[in-house]
């Protein structure tokens, strides 16, 4: 009797076990999705795919920590078949070591992955499947071995999670025009030998594999920030930001993409979460900048996490400059406690803050009139705060107005000049980490007036205060009188109408929408008893 219960006991951990890895077979094809294994593991006839792995080693010898990315691109240019990008990362020292080098592949199977490339002035790379005593391929698990100039891997895979199936059935539109086929292999186990600068010795660890595959192409498309998260809760996330090209992230799924691997029966894709950048570096030439510090938060499994890169050097030079390496991850989901390790790879570079002061214009500063000044470069991906300062001594010195400013327009109700005073104004814009920073000095200096100092009677005409200016969505106008029927309309540069409307108000203020306006300048025009115009512009 206890043999027949052991039998059972037994065959029932069995049949547990084969139904959690029903997946480790081929083929497989996931329910509703458009990729299938192996045949998507190999080359398509899309203009552009990769396969692309990263992921944390650790020496079983030296106890030392290794980071890794290896890419190969099918995208044939200049008598090649693509490239291959191979770097290594001491996690000690923070060092790394890039080496790029366009290949053509001698091997590149339609049916499986089964890759060999001679890479140029290299040797011979491989990736494909590990095979049984039979030669048939082992599903889900890999063999690679890569050799640049100053370290390579020799590395064997071991799948652990069920693909994640990116956009929920691998296929879809990724910024303005493009499409990609999508899956990741979120969490494989990995042993070999790892060797840099002439060291050799064994590792183990963990690994990340993805598969893109379509017209989405990295090196001519819209910018992106890219990271792949895997948590201590078993939780693993792909995550992109996608810029257009005037900077914007926009809350679409083209745009804004989240594909988590919950558990064994549970993946979802959402575009319902965001991402606050909380630091930035640039590079010592100051040519690019890159985002270093994130938060991520989701009402979706209530995510609540900060990622941070271990080094800011991280840059890869070749065939275009970005950013590729390790990162941090720690906070909670669902309110419990959470870390994680992971990778970025950053493609958006973020410019210094480029700032017009618009007001006061003509010579006059009008106490009654807020300063107001324009973000000329605007970039979703960094918000700025502002500091305002003002100088009555010819810029030999500025007294701070106000500090942490993040609107473009500011009242300065106290004003502590007197009627007649020459002054400048300073506006200083910085990121958050004030790693991105600029200052702004007036272009001419200006007259003080005082509003309540002013002797001549108010005109009976209509008197229009404009704010804010620049507008994002609406903008409001004050008035000194406007109990009559009123008369707004916007013209763009050339002249051609855009807006316009009646409106009856007695409360002295009235706001119009603007939000329908692309950014740019207009000439708004309020009638009255006379005809006034003013300058607007629509951020």
């Amino acid at each position: 009797m206890n043999l027949k219960i052991k039998v059972l006991f037994v065959l029932f951990c069995g049949a547990i076990m084969s139904s959690a890895q029903d997946w480790k077979t081929y083929p497989y094809a996931p329910a509703g999705s458009e990729i299938a294994f192996p045949v998507d593991e190999g080359r398509h006839t899309d203009p552009i795919e990769w396969w692309y792995t990263s992921g944390h080693l650790q020496g079983t010898t030296s106890g030392k920590e290794y980071s890794y990315m290896l890419t190969y691109f099918h995208f044939p240019q200049s008598g090649f078949d693509g490239f291959r990008i191979l770097n290594i990362t001491d996690e000690e020292t923070g060092e790394l070591f890039e080496d790029t080098k366009p290949l053509n592949y001698t091997k590149l199977s339609t049916t499986s992955l089964d890759i060999e490339a001679a890479v140029f002035l290299g040797g011979t790379e491989t990736w494909s499947n590990k095979v049984d005593a039979s030669n048939m391929p082992i599903p889900f698990e890999y063999v690679l071995s890569a050799n640049g100039s100053s370290g390579g891997l020799d590395l064997e895979y071991v799948s652990t999670k069920r693909p994640l199936i990116v956009g929920d059935d691998g296929l879809f539109d990724q910024g303005a025009e493009q499409f990609t086929y999508y899956y990741s292999l979120t969490n494989n186990e990995v042993s070999g030998t790892l060797s840099l600068n002439g060291v050799q010795e064994e590792v183990t660890g963990k690994a990340w594999l993805d598969r893109q595959y379509g017209t989405f192409n990295p090196l001519i498309a819209e910018k992106y920030e890219w990271f792949s998260l895997q948590l201590s809760n078993g939780m693993d996330i792909n995550l992109w930001n996608i810029f257009t090209e005037d900077r914007k992230i926009p809350e679409s799924l083209e745009y804004r993409i989240l594909s988590a691997y919950v558990d064994e029966n549970t993946q979802y894709t959402t575009n319902d979460f965001d991402i606050e950048r909380l630091a930035y570096h640039c590079t010592p030439d100051g040519e690019r900048c890159y985002s270093q510090k994130w938060r991520l938060s989701s009402a979706t499994n209530n995510i609540d996490l900060v990622v941070t890169a271990r080094h800011n050097d991280s840059e890869v030079k070749l065939p275009f400059r970005f950013y590729e390496g390790s990162i941090d991850i720690a906070g909670t989901i669902n309110g419990i406690e959470v870390t994680g390790v992971g990778f970025a790879e950053l493609l958006q570079s973020y410019e210094h803050p480029e700032v017009s002061l618009l007001e006061p214009s003509n010579n006059t500063y009008d106490t009654a009139m807020p300063i107001t000044w324009m973000l000329n470069n605007p970039d979703d991906g960094r918000p700025l705060l502002y500091d305002i300062e003002y100088s009555i001594d010819n810029q030999q010195s500025f007294t701070m107005i106000e500090e942490g400013i993040s609107d473009s327009s500011y009242l300065w109700e106290t004003p502590s000049v007197a009627n007649g005073d020459l002054i400048w104004f300073r506006i200083s814009s910085y990121s958050v980490d004030k790693t991105l920073i600029s200052m702004t000095v007036s272009s001419q200096v200006a007259t003080v007036v005082l509003a309540e100092e002013e002797e001549e009677p108010m005109p009976e005409e209509t008197v229009v205060v404009l704010y804010p200016n620049p507008a994002e969505s609406l903008v409001n106008l004050s008035a000194l009188d406007l109990s009559q029927k009123t008369t707004y309309a916007i013209f763009d540069e050339v002249g051609r109408l855009v807006l316009s409307a009646d409106f009856e108000n007695t409360s002295g203020k009235s706001t119009i929408d603007v939000s329908t306006l692309t950014s740019g300048i207009y000439y708004l025009k309020v009638i009255g008893q006379e005809t006034t115009a003013y300058k607007l512009l629509k951020r």
